[in-house]
């Protein structure tokens, strides 16, 4: 065979395999880009479910926490509404006691009280009770009078058994204190006071009351309840005052935490 025959077959060979060839490699690539897209698609999908997946479980933390922070403040309200009742039913109790003793009171003085000597009131939980100083002294004397002791041991009689502060207040007219009365009692502060610290004197030793219980204080002329332009109301304002009051009970406070107190102050220039 010559040449011219060689060159020709080679020219006239089929382009077929290099077709097959170039799309093979087509649908390769083809093939990785879709893969490469499936794979971003799928990436995407896992980070979006990741995502929820999170807000899902701190949504489920917050209403835990809420559920919480509820069941606390049901726990509390409840505590508060026995605490309450509690106090509804010790003040409905403490409130029959005093009505119990102003009603004893009224029937063991209904004398002194029919004549006026004595004024029993009772208001915002506290109980009154008003004794002219005739009926507890002599004129121009702070110790108390055998008339006054009989009255004295009938109030006490009553006042011992309820669980009460009682507090006994001295007062005066504004009539200057008599020569001869001014070297023990300088002025009514110095009588008033001194009426009211021998009536809770007797309560303590001869009525029967605790003496933990008992306060004795003066006001002499400063307090009156009426005019002392006339004798009538001058003897309404010498008078002792017998307050019943509710208990303060205070509590015990350790030596250590007033100690930290008084170092924290101290230490704090701006308290």
């Amino acid at each position: 065979m010559s040449d011219e025959g060689v060159v020709y077959e080679a020219r006239s060979s089929s382009p077929l395999p290099w077709i097959l060839l170039v799309l093979v490699l087509g649908g390769v690539g083809y093939g990785v880009y879709r893969g490469m897209d499936e794979r971003q698609r799928l990436q995407n999908e896992v980070t979006v479910a990741r995502t929820a997946a999170a807000q899902a479980q701190t949504a489920r933390t917050t209403l835990e926490e809420r559920v919480r922070a509820l069941e606390s403040e049901r726990d509390q309200a409840q505590a508060a509404r026995q605490v309450l009742a509690k106090n509804v039913e010790a003040q409905a109790s403490e409130l029959a006691a005093l009505k119990g003793t102003y009603d004893k009171l009224q029937e063991k003085m209904k004398e002194e009280i029919a004549r006026g000597d004595i004024q029993l009131s009772e208001s915002g939980g506290k109980l009154r009770v008003g004794l002219v100083d005739k009926i507890l002294f002599d004129s121009g004397e702070a110790r108390v009078s055998k008339r006054g002791e009989g009255v004295l041991a009938r109030v006490g009689a009553v006042v011992a058994v309820i669980d009460r502060q009682i507090q006994v207040v001295g007062h005066t007219d504004n009539a200057p204190i008599h020569d001869k009365l001014k070297a023990q009692f300088p002025t009514n502060w110095e009588l008033s006071a001194a009426r009211a610290t021998n009536v809770v004197r007797f309560l303590a030793e001869k009525g029967g009351v605790p003496p933990q219980r008992l306060l004795a204080s003066g006001y002499g002329e400063y307090q009156p309840i009426a005019s002392n332009r006339t004798g009538g109301g001058r003897a309404r304002n010498r008078r002792i005052e017998i307050l019943l009051t509710p208990m303060l009970n205070p509590q015990k406070v350790a030596r250590t935490k007033l100690t930290a107190e008084a170092t924290r102050t101290t230490s704090d220039p701006h308290r």
